[in-house]
């Protein structure tokens, strides 16, 4: 039996933060725009805002597994938000708020950002094993049961080229608003904007605007309207990869945009002046941060679509060498823009969550550390053999333990840290331990290598203990290669 594939409609929001359009560039690099009103018509369901997340509930309604991609890491110290990393399948449960979705990874259910995920076009794979039949009577059948499984995996790329397609068309979209619809009148207002101001929170997104205009003249020669499936748009990626590198400039100003633009937001008449620009212009109703991160948005797509469009591409496709080439080109892109994004917001999140610990003692954990590796509740067992039930947070130098209150179970006290640059990880049997003299289950010791101390913990699992064990390696390993490529001493210095 073939799989059914539940495919999303096209006219979606969440990815490129905006509801899809459609603008077509001519030869000459002009638009050529569909009507507001036409769009509504053919498709009055999702392009409204909200849109989205009314045709997934309903997919889920419907009794159809939604699976969403991660596009950067989602690094969390809550434990009622979904910790994962770029590329990461995340089912989603649930998405009746815009911001955040409801969803399961292997760990566990909890919320998540909408914003860091890229919804799948085939929510639905082919089953392994479609290719051999195991009954001999079905054997003269065999001929058709290939050429339908061809069929359904043509489908699939066919919808996959036409998503790239779709939201390229709406990306351009979003751009020339952007650029006519806040820059053009900003630039209007010398009173109220500077030319650094303007530099700032829009970076060089004209530039971007440009290049992607040319990026998609050249898509749309290569896309084959009657037999999408047989569109060969490999080499259009490959072409341009070189172009790409116009982002980095654009994702490294981004975090300054959006510090510039907050202290702007804390006034009246900006913002009046931008709800102004924004309805002038007729554009969807995302606020101007949210258009402003649909580059960085759609520099770690592409990596996401085309690995999809892999999948479903054989090799004997004219297409398949150079979309695996372009695959592997913007992976790499991609990457280099998500491990900064990934460190700026664990940088963020980390200066937060120490404001929150009641009683801190000794130096902020910035001041050595610029990343949350592991965390989670583990039993600390004393020479003694007292035990003690503590919050653990694992960053890379040093492991910080909380106590939490009573009553408040969302209140930690700071209790300690441990040096990790000194300690060795060691593996417990379970059993009776000969340094403490107790039983111990599920444990796994920390020895201090100059003074011999040893600190010995104990998970719930054995699958705990072993990502905890799993996260210690990791910490060194980041540190060694963090040290190799100083990469931590010159990040943090130039916060």
């Amino acid at each position: 039996m073939i799989a059914q594939t539940a495919v999303l409609p096209f006219v979606l929001a969440a990815a490129d933060g905006g509801t899809e359009s459609s603008a077509l560039v001519d030869d000459n690099g002009s638009e050529e725009d569909y009507s507001y009103e036409e769009l509504c018509q053919a498709t009055p369901r999702y392009l409204q805002p909200g849109g989205e997340q009314l045709a997934i509930n309903e997919l889920i309604s419907d009794g159809s597994i939604v699976y969403a991609e991660a596009l950067w890491d989602h690094v969390t110290m809550d434990d009622q938000e979904l910790g994962f990393k770029a590329g990461d399948v995340i089912r989603v449960l649930e998405a009746s708020n815009k911001d955040w979705w409801w969803g399961r990874n292997e760990d566990k259910e909890a919320w998540f950002p909408a914003s860091f995920v890229r919804l799948r076009v085939n929510q639905e794979e082919l089953p392994e094993n479609c290719n051999s039949i195991q009954d001999e009577e079905q054997n003269a059948d065999i001929s058709k049961h290939r050429q339908k499984i061809a069929e359904n995996k043509d489908q699939m790329r066919t919808n996959v080229i036409q998503e790239i397609m779709n939201t390229e068309r709406v990306y351009i979209k979003h751009l020339k608003d952007i650029c006519e619809g806040y820059i053009r009148q900003c630039r209007k207002h010398t009173g109220m904007f500077t030319t650094a101001q303007l530099s700032t929170i829009f970076g060089n997104i004209e530039d971007i605007y440009k290049f992607q205009r040319k990026f998609l003249k050249d898509l749309e020669k290569q896309y084959n309207k009657e037999e999408p499936h047989l569109s060969e748009i490999g080499s259009c990626f490959l072409q341009h990869q070189e172009g790409f590198a116009i982002y980095s400039e654009y994702c490294n100003n981004h975090p300054s945009a959006c510090i510039e633009l907050s202290k702007l937001m804390k006034q009246g008449k900006y913002r009046h002046f931008f709800e102004a620009c924004r309805l002038l212009q007729q554009m969807i109703d995302i606020a101007i941060d949210g258009f402003l991160l649909t580059p960085v948005q759609k520099i770690c797509k592409y990596p996401l679509q085309l690995a999809e469009l892999l999948k479903y591409t054989t090799q004997e496709h004219s297409d398949y060498n150079n979309i695996k080439a372009a695959y592997e080109a913007m992976k790499n892109v991609a990457c280099l823009i998500n491990e900064r994004k990934r460190r700026l917001e664990s940088i963020d999140k980390i200066a937060r969550w120490q404001v929150s610990i009641v009683d801190w003692e000794g130096p902020d954990v910035l001041a050595r550390s610029s990343e949350l590796i592991h965390s989670g509740e583990l039993t600390k067992i004393s020479k003694q053999g007292k035990s003690q039930q503590r919050t653990f947070f694992l960053f890379d130098h040093q492991l910080v333990f909380c106590k939490k209150d009573l009553l408040r179970r969302d209140i930690l006290y700071y209790k300690d840290r441990i040096d990790m640059d000194e300690m060795e990880l060691v593996d417990t049997e379970d059993g009776r331990d000969k340094d403490f003299n107790i039983n111990v289950k599920n444990a796994f010791k920390i020895i201090n290598r100059a003074t011999e101390e040893v600190h010995l913990f104990c998970a719930k699992k054995q699958e705990d203990k072993k990502r905890w064990m799993e996260a210690c390696e990791s910490e060194r390993r980041r540190v060694r290669e963090d040290k190799e490529m100083g990469k931590c001493k010159d990040f943090l210095s130039k916060r």
